[in-house]
């Protein structure tokens, strides 16, 4: 497979880019995908599946989660797949970009840890629990907090939350937001963490076993959380493009994806 691996800064991935040029979504039965990450085990089967009918994959790999958005907007690439359905939407509206999803991926679901605890409900009397400081996981540790009733939400407080938007809390905990990659290191000073997916797996944590409390991704407004494939919205109905989702959307994708993260990220189809 033609990949661009390893972490790409931004100067240097510019000029790729660009010296590649763009002629098109799906043209010449080519298609340049952007991902984070440098594991290509999925998108090696998806490749090897495309090129069975004459459709060639590139990926190229971003060191961010900004570059991917914007590339596919300046139409450098054709279809990007890292992040959930919440981010996508803040971004493009902060940016003013004219993208659209055209299918899910996975569910990375976030999972409330401790060392000390085994029932979220033993959380006792002003006992410390650490989120991640960004406003989207920050929120989203908010939302499965008052999921899980150790604190209560206003009715408006939407799917990125701040502690401001604390209506109840009867255990008066103090909650510490705090660096994502932090939390695990801390879970011995903290009664609970609340850690994403990935960062979990990065620290050695496995969501399915270790979490005390894990979102559900049939729960009402976690598909918010779900991971998308973007395209431009005038590819919205590109055949090509359709078809690298509909090739990701089947059995032997889930297989692969089963194997390498072992619940840590779950498939939406």
């Amino acid at each position: 497979m033609k990949k661009v691996k390893g972490l790409i800064l931004t100067v240097l991935l510019g000029a790729l880019l660009t010296g590649c040029g763009s002629k098109g979504a799906g043209e010449d039965n080519h298609i340049k995908l952007g991902v984070n990450g440098t594991d290509f085990r999925v998108w090696d089967y998806v490749e090897e599946e495309l090129a069975k009918e004459g459709i060639d994959l590139e990926v190229v790999t971003f060191a961010d989660y900004i570059q991917p958005n914007q590339a596919l907007a300046e139409g450098e690439i054709d279809i990007n797949s890292f992040q959930t359905q919440v981010y996508f939407d803040q971004f493009k509206e902060e940016h003013n970009l004219d993208l659209i999803s055209i299918g899910d991926t996975v569910f990375a679901p976030m999972g409330i840890y401790s060392e000390k605890l085994k029932d979220v409900a033993d959380i006792g009397e002003k006992g410390k629990i650490g989120i991640p400081n960004d406003q989207t996981n920050g929120g989203r540790a908010l939302l499965l907090l008052a999921d899980a009733g150790v604190i209560k939400l206003k009715k408006d407080a939407g799917l990125t939350p701040t502690i401001k938007d604390i209506e109840s809390n009867p255990k008066n905990v103090e909650i510490i937001p705090m660096s994502a990659q932090q939390i695990p290191l801390s879970l011995g000073d903290l009664e609970v963490g609340v850690i994403n997916s990935g960062v979990a797996v990065t620290a050695g944590l496995k969501p399915q076993e270790d979490s005390i409390y894990i979102e559900d991704p049939t729960a009402e407004g976690n598909e918010a959380y779900y991971n998308i494939f973007a395209v431009r919205k005038e590819d919205e109905n590109n055949k090509t493009l359709k078809r690298l989702v509909e090739i990701y959307q089947t059995e032997p994708v889930k297989e692969i994806l089963d194997e390498m993260y072992d619940g840590a990220q779950v498939p939406l189809f």
